[in-house]
């Protein structure tokens, strides 16, 4: 019995961008297509087959101990993005501004998939979800730059819309226009007390 189950949602990926490893900030370029490897995207900042501990993990972690790598693409949903963009009173967020790598459209309540949920692409390159991305003042400074005063606006209006992190399942391309089959795990949510 299959660990995953297919679920009747698809996604088509709108926008992809990489963020340089030498940069001044976090802003991603855009792409026409990805060439996935274990380690992620070559030459991205976030690729890796590890990365230093961040304050994400400090619960567990002290910061900069080496751990795999979960956060190799930072995936946004794109009616997310709108709602966004609605809440901070702008006509549009800019994906690049987040450091996004990647924005879909077609599945609703996106930020929430469950870890370990898998998006696969057209030649089987798979991607597994981490979890959500927490906002952060990152994309704030960004947003900031071309919009002075609406940055701080961002945190409050991106949270729980911020979307996921993922890591490479399984090599492969993945471009602007595919549509991506999503898989969640086959089991109930979690219940402590149970």
């Amino acid at each position: 019995m299959p660990a995953l189950k297919l679920t009747p949602y698809k996604c088509r990926i709108t926008w992809l961008g990489l963020v340089p490893e030498e940069r001044p900030d976090i802003r991603s370029a855009p792409v026409d297509d990805v060439e996935l490897t274990y380690a992620g995207v070559q030459g991205e900042m976030h690729s890796g087959l590890t990365r230093p501990a961040c304050v994400r993990v400090k619960e567990q972690f002290a910061r900069g101990t080496e751990i795999a790598n979960t956060r190799q693409l930072s995936i946004v949903s794109a009616e997310e993005l709108a709602e966004i963009a609605a809440r901070m009173g702008l006509a549009v967020i800019d994906p690049a501004w987040l450091g996004a790598s990647m924005v879909v459209e077609g599945v609703p309540d996106f930020s929430h998939l469950p870890p370990s949920a898998r998006l696969q692409g057209p030649d089987g390159a798979s991607l597994v979800i981490d979890m959500q991305n927490r906002p952060c003042l990152f994309p704030a400074r960004e947003i900031d730059k071309d919009h002075p005063g609406r940055g701080p606006k961002f945190k409050a209006a991106a949270k729980g819309r911020r979307g996921v992190t993922a890591w490479v399942e399984r090599e492969g391309r993945m471009a602007v226009g595919d549509a991506l089959r999503l898989f969640i795990p086959d089991q109930r949510a979690w219940r402590p007390g149970k």
